[in-house]
């Protein structure tokens, strides 16, 4: 992935190169995909980001990620190890371009009530919070010196998002960086 996180205004073909790429993930994993959402903040109209798009497929079942290594172009797609439980972060590069990032995982009763769909459809619906949302990812790409740093500035942001929007469903308060 990137060393420098550049962080763009939103722009338009964010959600034509979702769907995109949504097409090519259904030809490739077929009826498996049982759902493909487009998450993060691409998928927020008027959300500052960082120009990589990315997508939560839920599987039934989830394979191997030997797997999906055979499924996908490894030239295009790396399987990019996180350490996270009960995913697969598969990265994509288009012309040489970190474009995607397409997370594999069970689908299952909860898949709709990830932490990180409920923060995409909280700022989807309370667009005051989008603005605040693009401040804290520029301050936090300046002051980070990697993605996990970047993303480790965000964290009191989003965890105040996602409470709100787990407290609006009468969900359990979760941390944001449970799986």
């Amino acid at each position: 992935m990137e060393d420098t996180i550049t962080i763009v205004e939103y722009d338009q073909s964010w959600a034509e190169a979702f769907e995109s790429e949504k097409e090519a993930l259904l030809t490739r994993l077929g009826t498996e995909a049982v759902a493909i959402e487009h998450v993060g903040s691409t998928a927020i109209p008027g959300q500052a980001s960082k120009p990589v798009i990315d997508i939560f497929v839920g599987l039934t079942p989830l394979r191997s990620v030997a797997y999906y290594e055979s499924r996908f172009d490894l030239v295009i797609y790396t399987h990019i190890q996180t350490g996270m439980q009960g995913r697969y972060l598969f990265a994509k590069r288009t012309e040489g371009k970190w474009t995607h990032n397409v997370h594999l995982m069970m689908y299952d009763d909860l898949f709709h009530t990830r932490n990180e769909i409920l923060l995409r459809d909280y700022l989807r619906s309370h667009p005051e919070l989008v603005t605040q949302y693009g401040e804290a990812k520029r301050v936090a790409a300046q002051n980070a010196n990697s993605m996990e740093a970047y993303t480790m500035e965000k964290t009191a942001f989003i965890q105040m998002v996602v409470d709100a929007a787990r407290s609006e469903l009468g969900l359990p308060l979760q941390n944001v960086w449970e799986d």
